[in-house]
């Protein structure tokens, strides 16, 4: 009976540990979705801490390495992540939209194709846009459009896919399609910087000059430092100046 207690009792310290890092990873997400980093910080790495096997903990800690502008430590996060479950769909996802948003394109679209193509994927639609969105980054129109068509097919309202959809129509030249997309994504989402900028060119292409400077205005009083409204500035001074 002696000799069966440590045993027992190894198993429950175990046990403890993995509910121990469960409630950690809660936390840590839970403050990550409030915003509160430093919070959230602490609590995902005390969760790997406790159990370094938990897949979910690092793709969270890797996405909130990502909130504080960390690379490094995403990146390894995201890898290790991936060597204790390369099928995991969420961190395919996650590290393939990653790869894309920094140059590495075939990389990235190699995970984001997996994840996309898996048919144990319930949220197929969430590879297919950053597929659609590294695609038009790259300037393959018509991949981007068929993985962005893909996705709004699986989940009709879902913003980002609507709003890459409405910047590829636009530099498409299909100006009234981009107007389409802007406005079903205003129905469903608040605004960014980016979709009033493109709806703003729209309407000014279309020559809808007095909406065209609604949008613009929108655009400037929302997002004062944002690059589009940069643009705007830019563009103004130069105009002033002559040039």
């Amino acid at each position: 009976m002696l000799l069966a207690m440590p045993a027992c009792s190894l198993f429950d310290s175990r046990g403890d540990k993995v509910e121990a890092a469960d409630t950690q990873l809660q936390l840590g997400v839970r403050y990550m979705s409030m915003d509160k980093l430093a919070i959230a910080k602490q609590h995902l790495e005390r969760s790997v801490d406790l159990n370094s096997k938990n897949v979910e903990a690092h793709n969270a800690l890797a996405f909130l390495y990502e909130k504080l502008n960390d690379e490094e430590s995403a990146r390894e996060s995201y890898e290790y992540a991936l060597k204790l479950d390369a099928e995991d769909l969420s961190v395919l996802n996650n590290f393939g939209r990653f790869l894309c948003e920094r140059g590495e394109y075939q990389e990235g679209m190699a995970y984001l194709e997996k994840a996309v193509r898996s048919p144990l994927n319930n949220r197929q639609w969430l590879a297919a846009t950053n597929a659609g969105r590294c695609a038009l980054t790259q300037k393959k129109s018509t991949m981007a459009e068929a993985y962005l068509r893909q996705a709004l097919q699986r989940q009709p309202n879902y913003a980002p896919a609507l709003q890459a959809m409405q910047k590829l129509s636009y530099q498409n030249g299909d100006y009234w399609a981009a107007k389409g997309f802007y406005e079903r994504y205003s129905n469903v989402s608040r605004q960014s910087a980016e979709a009033l900028w493109y709806a703003y060119q729209t309407e000014r292409a279309l020559g809808n000059q007095e909406i065209a400077e609604r949008y613009k205005s929108q655009l400037m009083e929302s997002f004062p430092l944002a690059e589009e409204t940069q643009r705007i500035y830019s563009t103004q001074e130069k105009l002033k100046h002559g040039k």
